[in-house]
């Protein structure tokens, strides 16, 4: 069993480093993802925190190459090793450094550090010293023993998909969903729901809109109220067309009984106001993404 595992761990890692390598080398989302790392902090630049998270998914690529084309070459495997090691590194220091950015680790997922994110970095590191010691090709492994290694990399999948939250709208967002239509939304109260500020702003920050905009965002939540069925939440940011930067408040409207569980295209409107001349500015943060129609704020 032991051998086997070291044999499938290329296929598995090689899999897994291709996927995250590829969205962040090639992702369209990458400056918004960027954005919201503890990069920025510490580049003290936008734009080299994306060339670093860029160059990052071209180094998974690369090992990635290695482990699924010579999966019985050291190399590899100790390259992914020390690869999970400083993505260890990263997250304990982002985790202290800055709790509510985001790892960066797919670059399709805007939501902060988790447990979740240490486990699957732990798991690189697991994976990468076994398939270290790999002596037989992945390929050769699944012919002499298909049975055992479907159902080892049945499993072994389960656990990466459990522990990568960009994938939870594959299954949990539906098993949730699935979860309200039976037994009804927990916050329910008769025909009003009363869905929690944090849960709204959660909303936002997976939203496109927060993607878009998340260049102008300079603060957490400041203010928030309501009115006609939206709850409008206000940031601080700067906004810095043509090199001239100019503070601006920058204020979202969702629907204010949305959540993550209820909808994963939720419809949100978004103004930056001029804090000069508190005059809303004609800027189209979401000019190139798809949106749903909303109301006017009003």
């Amino acid at each position: 069993m032991a051998s086997l595992a070291m044999n499938l761990a290329t296929l598995l890692l090689g899999v897994l480093l291709a996927g995250t390598g590829a969205s962040k080398a090639f992702g369209r989302q990458v400056a918004g993802q960027a954005a919201g790392t503890v990069l920025v902090r510490v580049l003290n630049d936008g734009r080299r925190a994306v060339l670093v998270l860029r160059a990052t998914g071209a180094v998974e690529l690369a090992v990635a190459a290695g482990l699924l084309a010579a999966p019985t070459t050291v190399v590899p495997g100790v390259a992914a090793t020390v690869l999970g090691a400083g993505f260890l590194g990263y997250l304990g220091y982002a985790r202290v450094t800055a709790p509510e950015s985001s790892c960066g680790c797919t670059a399709r997922n805007n939501g902060p550090i988790t447990w979740r994110a240490f486990v699957r970095a732990g798991l690189v590191v697991v994976g990468g010293a076994a398939a270290a010691g790999a002596r037989t090709a992945w390929w050769t492994q699944a012919v002499r023993n298909p049975v055992a290694s479907v159902a080892f990399l049945a499993f072994t999948t389960a656990v990466l998909v459990a522990v990568s939250s960009d994938l939870d709208d594959l299954w949990l967002v539906p098993l949730r969903r699935t979860r309200l239509k039976v037994f009804g939304h927990p916050l329910v109260r008769g025909r009003n729901v009363e869905v929690p500020v944090a849960a709204s702003v959660e909303l936002l920050e997976r939203s496109l809109a927060w993607v878009a905009a998340a260049p102008v965002v300079r603060s957490g939540l400041i203010d928030h109220w309501e009115a006609d069925g939206w709850r409008f939440l206000q940031f601080a940011g700067v906004h810095d067309p043509d090199g001239a930067s100019r503070p601006v408040t920058v204020i979202f409207g969702v629907d204010r009984r949305e959540t993550k569980d209820t909808t994963s295209n939720p419809a949100v409107r978004v103004t930056l106001i001029d804090d000069r001349t508190d005059e809303p500015l004609e800027v189209d943060l979401l000019s190139g993404f798809p949106r749903r129609a909303s109301l006017p704020m009003a």
